[in-house]
């Protein structure tokens, strides 16, 4: 069973109302077995919602409660994206998920990539706070541009 980002099979559930429906996952879960999570949503974030980004490089941190994850309205929401990690990890554990297929740059699901936490649209190298969680436990984490 593999795990993906609701938003890449076009629910919309991303920050701003909308979707990263995304063509190549959805002909490649074609003949597969898989179930959708938006870990924002699974931590009580709405949609719409305001956008967030990681404050500190090392996101392993976020699960230690060393780093914040915050919103462009300086709101403090890590719990929320905590929570939605270990809601995530539920259901592939259920699921029996050892592979997942979640969208890069989100705070939430990067796996190459977040945004720096400045809000200016800057790329850095990282990982999203559920990608490190499923990771820890042994879940393969690739993003939409890895097919």
């Amino acid at each position: 069973m593999i795990l993906v980002s609701a938003c890449l099979i076009g629910i919309n559930c991303k920050y701003n109302g909308y979707n990263n429906k995304n063509e190549k996952v959805i002909q490649y879960l074609k003949d597969k077995q898989f179930i959708i999570a938006c870990p924002e949503q699974l931590g009580g974030m709405s949609t719409p919602r305001d956008p967030s980004e990681i404050i500190e490089l090392d996101t392993d941190d976020i699960i230690k409660g060393q780093t914040i994850v915050i919103s462009n309205k300086s709101l403090d929401v890590t719990n929320k994206f905590k929570e939605g990690a270990k809601e995530t990890l539920k259901i592939a554990n259920i699921y029996n998920c050892k592979e997942a297929i979640l969208k890069d740059g989100s705070p939430s699901c990067g796996s190459s990539y977040i945004y720096d936490g400045t809000f200016s649209s800057k790329k850095i190298d990282g990982v999203g706070v559920t990608t490190v969680l499923l990771i820890n436990n042994g879940i393969k984490v690739i993003s939409e541009k890895e097919l």
